[in-house]
């Protein structure tokens, strides 16, 4: 293997990447010897990823439902996920009512034009008061918000059609990620 100041040198005077002068697999190299491996059809070739920010909207409970915590700020996403969800928002996640899913104080991304289908975790609001953010199971009378925790003091919350409780769709998870590298 050469040392990495020759390349260097040869890479910048004749305009190539190091991956050109020494790549087995993709660079000048390879295709010099014939080693580019196929790809499949209708492989997904990386690209460059364009950064957008989405806004921090607040806190988001997972555990018993509550008024949410206002916090301003945004959350960095590849542009490709921003365009996918235009009106969408991101809430960190406080309590562990989730946490087998979403770990407490990570950013959930929330979509409010997202319906959300049996079995998708959402936001709703309840009585238009308390927010929580749980499973999300429905039959025709039943709603059943569920906690998916290590912590097995979580409970359901059921609301029937008859309870004289109101439920609103808020938004569904559709993404999430830490507020910060981890370490």
């Amino acid at each position: 293997m050469p040392r990495e100041e020759p390349i260097k040198k040869i890479a910048d005077f004749f305009n190539l990447k190091r991956d050109d002068i020494v790549s087995d697999s993709y660079g000048l190299a390879a295709k010099e010897h014939g080693t580019i491996p196929t790809l499949p059809p209708n492989a997904i070739i990386p690209t460059v990823v364009e950064d957008a920010y989405l806004p921090l909207r607040g806190r988001v409970h997972a555990g018993n439902a509550q008024e949410p915590d206002s916090i301003e700020g945004e959350v960095i996403v590849s542009k490709t996920l921003a365009n996918r969800h235009p009106k969408g928002y991101f809430l960190e996640v406080e309590g562990d009512c989730m946490d087998k899913v979403y770990p407490e104080g990570c950013h959930v991304l929330i979509d409010p034009d997202k319906e959300p289908q049996n079995g998708s975790v959402a936001v709703v609001s309840i009585d238009s008061a308390d927010y929580v953010m749980r499973r999300l199971l429905r039959t025709s009378s039943t709603m059943v918000l569920s906690p998916e925790s290590f912590n097995d003091e979580h409970e359901d919350v059921i609301i029937t059609a008859d309870s004289g409780h109101t439920v609103e769709l808020i938004g569904t998870v559709v993404w999430f990620q830490p507020s910060e590298e981890m370490e």
